[in-house]
């Protein structure tokens, strides 16, 4: 007997279709002959009777009751349509189409470290999968009692998992605790085969798990940007200029002595440095390996600029003019 007499339904059909929506199930009506299935696009609708599949009817269109859906459900096929009395099953309308969520840690994850004994605090995010694809057990675990289904229903289910699995499979996974991005596609594996095990028996399955970016505390992440900077710059000597060029570019618009000496500090010392490659080049540059300065002994030799005795200015001459000091052997 239906619920509410010979109120019947002309038209089966998921009538406010939310693209959020993961079922919707037609049912407290009575279907009369002549009634209507309509199935849009992205939708299977399945014939329930007694909470028992009757059939799946995939093939979007519309199609009359009697004649195209009757003869083709499993214990139904002997029902005739009486002429006040209509046909009471349920019909539960399912989104085919594969969900995409993001997520997000909603506070700090402490992941073990060995460099930090009270551990890292860590946060993460990026998006992850999923669609029905079991329609028995969608319809044993959740559809048999809820007349609805919303991807907000799996989303927290899902999320309220993820700060167990992300410290499982960083701890795991994660070798380079302060680079854990090289690692996220094995991360975000492991954390979606855990996920389908969790939701595979309510008829879904996650399709897809992806860690978008990590998160680490300001202090850490500005040790991390200063370790890759130095790395990129390869040597100090160019790392010496960059840190001239930061200073001049903090001292602009300041007038200030300190930054002034600062700035100056550091143009000396990378000059310094890049006198000091020249030479450095220049020695490597005679045959042999041998440097400039020894290269030149084959040649004339020069006297010193001042004696070594008295102090005398002698601009390379043989003796100093002032003590008589042999300046040259």
């Amino acid at each position: 007997m239906a619920f509410f007499g010979n109120q019947f339904s002309d038209v089966v059909e998921w009538e406010e279709f939310r693209d959020d929506m993961i079922f919707w199930k037609w049912t407290n009506k009575e279907i009369k002959k002549g009634s209507r299935l309509i199935i849009r696009p992205g939708q299977d609708a399945i014939f329930l009777n007694n909470g028992k599949i009757e059939g799946i009817f995939e093939q979007e269109g519309e199609y009359d009751i009697v004649s195209e859906i009757v003869p083709f459900l499993s214990t139904l096929k002997g029902f005739r349509f009486g002429f006040n009395s209509g046909m009471r099953v349920e019909v539960l309308f399912v989104n085919t189409k594969e969900f995409t969520v993001k997520w997000g840690t909603k506070s700090p994850i402490n992941i073990p470290a060995p460099q930090l004994p009270g551990g890292m605090p860590i946060r993460a995010n990026g998006t992850f999968h999923f669609k029905v694809n079991d329609y028995v057990n969608l319809i044993d675990k959740v559809a048999g009692v809820k007349q609805s289904y919303l991807v907000e229903d799996v989303q927290l289910r899902i999320t309220a998992r993820l700060d167990q699995l992300l410290m499982k499979w960083i701890t795991r996974e994660g070798k380079d605790m302060f680079n854990l991005q090289s690692n996220a596609h094995e991360i975000g594996q492991g954390i979606q085969d855990d996920l389908n095990m969790e939701i595979m028996d309510d008829g879904m399955k996650v399709t897809g798990f992806q860690v978008m970016s990590f998160n680490y505390p300001k202090e850490i992440q500005d040790m991390i940007n200063k370790s890759a900077s130095h790395g990129m710059v390869g040597d100090v000597s160019k790392y010496q200029q960059i840190s001239v060029a930061d200073a001049m570019g903090k001292s602009t618009g300041s007038n200030t002595a300190s930054d002034m000496a600062g700035m100056m500090m550091g143009m000396n010392i990378a000059k310094e440095m890049m006198d000091g490659q020249k030479e450095s080049a220049g020695a490597s540059k005679q045959p042999g390996g041998g440097s400039a300065a020894s290269a030149g002994n084959t040649g004339k030799q020069q006297g010193p600029n001042f004696c070594p005795n008295c102090g005398e200015k002698v601009s390379g001459a043989k003796f100093c003019p002032n003590c008589g000091q042999k300046l040259v052997e």
